[in-house]
């Protein structure tokens, strides 16, 4: 028999095996656009070397000068492209070789700058035959689709729109002009544009064209913007920025572009940092003599700094200790946010964003016409054409699963919900011994309230089938009171089952106390609530809280009946959730945070984790592998083995977290990863593997072509499977739209089957997936009637009826559950001393020992209780 690492070694995705024929037939459109290509085109690539260094925000427009001043001699009237880095491309064989030729080139930043002088390095680098590519479209070729092709069509569709738009990413956005500008914060406005991606499908060539919105910093004086981020509104002369201020501001404006007012010339300038010392207080040598930036600048340019008291910008390159006065620099147009925006940005952009179906698929056709693909000259040069209409595509509305409750009680779920009026919990839980734990301040959290609410979670959890005794311990306290606190409940001797916890709103830091003290060091379960839901007590919020209680403390709410007549689960199963969180941009050396859950029961609704930490350098690129998976998955067998007392004899893994570019990298490893743990339980035992990644961050949009065919919301209806045109052509892919519109317009999940040694047809892989979207623990939404009962034709009284609808989400609940996981790690990281933020422990050493250890440390600070981690303790 081969060895695990043999059978990896011979991995290939697992290829398409036919559609799915479940459920009915729904005629849809999808945001794609199809190509047409001339595979006779030859593109061929050259490097740049740009002396001196041109700022990233000058290279299009360097290079589009470089090309129009060649057009004729270097260019022969040809058409490049440029990517904005260091590669060029050509339709026509250029005269330079693989050494490089030096060309001259001279740029004006603005028309008000100087012009400044570049010498562009250009060689030879390679050809890339489209010819490939269509052998692979036509099922002809063998082997995975030439990514190099797909780059140089992309290249080629996004060069055009970046002439004219401002570039981010894979998208162009376009300045908000009269009515379209929207405000998101103080400084920061909401731009429009387009996201482009050229995809191989069935079809052949397409473009998936999504409309795009993202925030941008609105151009205004700096001092303008400091006085809006401290909200400051009678600003005098003599204002002093404190500092802490000074540190707020500094991380708020470093590495945006500024332009100067005291100049003829408007140079651009990056800041880099904020002097520690104001204005009137830094001195330099100007001929010998020692003189202020006050003094220099009343001298130099015959201007009088109004706020002498505050920092000055200290721009790029910072070698050369260039010195500029906040009041006389503006915020430049077009600066993308890249930081994390505020609670309140973040609500903004929802509300701004969440467009109907129809809205959305209209704004984006306008997008694909602003693009102006059919004039574009230098598609025409490469031999690309886009069509002008959308695409139409059949997809499948599958049948959604019973859902199972207490005593067999059932009831079939319809578009993404389900009614479970007069249906318990299918295992209810019991409370015995819990806590009430009030944080907020007596007069303003009243004792009164809190035990209405209390009873709430009594009278509801007793219709659910849970037996909730009366809190036996119930004080108000501070955040330091915690540890003293859980030592006085101790002494009564009974295990606490449960710690319920009202907060004051916006309080991170207690909370994150609260799961610390209670979860990670004595296995002690926790329900957190801001103090703002106690009153008046809604069914909704009792609901919602009843379902994370319950399985918190090992009950489970509801099974998916249908789930359990699959063939798959004729031998036992075990249902795997996987992602790897990364720090965000500007968090320092933070590591990324992996987590892997489990299912620990025959129905795949209870699951256990197990989480790590990866060291990440402080790099912008994080590895897309979860180093610790062999590990981390043969404690999760064992404790399958514990609880179901069986073997798992078929693995089925829904890994999130990855792009399609690291789709093979990390199959490769982490199923053999996954192999290599069950080997070392047993000798021989390697039970068949499905590795199956879950994407949500795509651009694809669904709308039905029948507005009587989609749900409530105009979305296309909850179970749509979309198998055929759109996907790849020798991938085994498939869209998946498993949830009820709420507000906007749907993204359908997209999974990709990698591995599949159970040889799963397609309907099973869309029914179990489907299926396991129902099964999420803490997802209910409330309905209220009114009815008006005349009696006595006098006298009408008003009667409120509340039932609960729970409904499906939009990815199967481990790849939930993974998430939430990784997102409580993260929690207790920020909390911790490792965080990254100044002052904080370094975790990266250049001895990789000692970062292992740093590693470790951090694991046993910030880690669950051994028994915590049996529990769903992140629901």
């Amino acid at each position: 028999m081969a060895s695990a690492y043999e059978r990896t070694q011979n991995l290939k995705p697992a290829p398409r095996k036919g559609v799915c024929q479940d459920g009915r037939e729904v005629q849809l459109y999808a945001n794609f656009y199809r190509m047409k290509f001339d595979s006779r085109v030859t593109a061929y690539h050259y490097d740049l070397d740009i002396e001196p260094t041109c700022p990233k925000f000058l290279r299009r427009k360097l290079i589009h000068e470089f090309a129009q001043k060649y057009k004729s001699t270097v260019f022969k009237n040809a058409l490049p492209v440029y990517d904005g880095n260091k590669n060029l491309y050509s339709s026509v064989e250029l005269p330079v070789g693989s050494d490089p030729t030096v060309l001259d080139v001279s740029l004006c930043e603005s028309e008000e700058s100087k012009s400044r002088d570049y010498k562009i390095k250009i060689k030879y680098a390679a050809h890339i035959d489209m010819s490939c590519l269509e052998q692979v479209l036509r099922g002809d070729g063998y082997g995975d689709v030439p990514q190099e092709t797909l780059l140089v069509a992309d290249i080629v569709i996004r060069y055009f729109p970046s002439l004219r738009f401002v570039v981010a990413g894979k998208s162009v956005y376009q300045p908000p002009q009269g009515r379209d500008k929207y405000q998101l914060g103080d400084s920061t406005e909401l731009w429009k544009g387009a996201y482009t991606s050229v995809r191989p499908t069935l079809w052949g060539l397409a473009m998936n064209i999504d409309e795009s919105h993202t925030a941008f910093y609105e151009a205004q004086p700096v001092l303008d913007f400091m006085t809006k981020t401290f909200k400051l509104n009678n600003l005098t002369n003599n204002y002093t920025l404190k500092d802490s201020d000074r540190m707020v501001l500094k991380k708020e404006l470093k590495y945006l572009k500024v332009t100067v007012r005291h100049q003829a010339h408007k140079r651009q300038y990056r800041v880099e940092d904020l002097t520690k010392l104001p204005a009137n207080r830094i001195h330099f040598d100007v001929n010998g003599k020692k003189t202020s930036i006050v003094d220099y600048f009343q001298s130099q340019y015959n201007y009088r700094i109004q706020f002498p008291n505050l920092p000055c910008l200290w721009v790029s390159p910072k070698a050369k200790n260039t010195f500029l006065p906040i009041e006389v620099c503006d915020i430049v147009e077009g600066q993308r946010c890249v930081r994390k925006l505020t609670d309140v940005e973040t609500r903004t952009m929802i509300r701004a964003t969440a467009k109907k179906p129809h809205i959305r698929k209209q704004g984006i056709d306008e997008q694909t016409k602003l693009m102006g693909f059919q004039r574009d000259p230098h598609l025409r040069q490469f031999g690309l054409s886009v069509d002008n209409n959308m695409v139409q595509v059949k997809g499948r509305v599958i049948q959604p699963p019973k859902m199972g409750y207490a005593n067999q009680q059932s009831v079939q779920a319809q578009g993404g919900v389900w009614d479970s009026r007069g249906k318990g919990f299918y295992n209810p839980a019991h409370i015995r011994n819990w806590a009430v734990l009030m944080f907020p301040p007596q007069n303003h959290c009243r004792t009164e309230d809190v035990k209405a609410f209390c009873d709430a979670l009594i009278k509801f959890g007793g219709q659910n089938g849970m037996k909730i005794n009366q809190p036996g311990f119930v004080k108000y306290l501070r955040e330091h009171d915690i540890e003293r606190v859980l030592q006085e409940m101790k002494r009564n001797g009974q295990p606490i089952d449960l710690v319920y916890c009202i907060l004051p709103r916006n309080s991170s830091v207690a909370y994150q106390r609260v799961k610390h003290v209670f979860e990670n060091q004595n296995a002690i379960s926790t329900q957190c609530m801001e103090m703002r839901n106690l009153k008046p007590v809604k069914p909704q919020t009792v609901g919602n809280i009843l379902q994370k209680i319950n399985a918190k403390i090992g009950g489970t709410n509801t099974i998916a009946v249908d789930l359990m007549s699959i063939p798959l689960f004729k031998k036992p199963v075990i249902i795997f959730g996987a992602d790897n969180a990364h720090p965000a941009q500007g968090e320092g050396n933070k590591p990324s945070v992996a987590a892997v859950v489990a299912s620990v029961d025959k129905f795949a609704c209870r699951y256990t984790t197990q989480t790590s930490l990866q060291a990440t350098d402080g790099k912008k690129t994080h590895s897309p592998i979860i180093e610790q998976m062999q590990e981390m998955v043969k404690k999760l067998l064992i404790k399958f083995y514990q609880t179901v007392k069986v073997k798992p004899q078929r693995i089925i893994f829904y890994r999130d977290g990855i792009s399609e570019g690291q789709f093979y990298h990390v199959m490769m490893y982490e199923v053999d990863a996954i192999r290599k743990a069950c080997a070392s339980l047993e000798q021989g035992y390697q039970p068949p593997i499905t590795f199956i990644v879950a994407q949500k961050r795509h651009h694809t949009r669904l709308f039905v072509q029948n507005p009587r065919d989609g749900d409530r919301s105009g979305n296309v209806p909850a179970g749509t499977v979309v198998d055929t045109g759109i996907v790849s052509p020798v991938e085994f892919d498939f869209y998946l739209n498993s949830h009820q519109g709420i507000q906007g317009t749907n993204k359908p999940a997209k999974y990709h089957v990698l591995l599949d040694e159970n040889q799963m047809p397609v309907d099973m892989v869309t029914k179990l997936t489907y299926g396991l979207c129902h099964v999420y623990a803490r997802c209910t939404r409330y309905v209220v009637f009114m009815a008006l009962i005349s009696l006595f034709l006098s006298l009408s009284l008003s009667l409120s009826l509340s039932f609960s609808l729970y409904r499906s989400v939009s990815v199967p609940a481990p790849t939930y559950y993974a998430r939430l996981a990784t997102d409580r790690g993260r929690t207790h990281l920020n909390s911790s001393k490792w965080d990254s933020s100044d002052g904080a422990s370094s975790i990266v050493s250049s001895d990789r020992e000692e970062t292992q250890r740093n590693l470790a440390e951090i694991i046993k600070d910030i880690s669950p209780h051994e028994a915590t981690k049996n529990k769903m303790y992140w629901i």
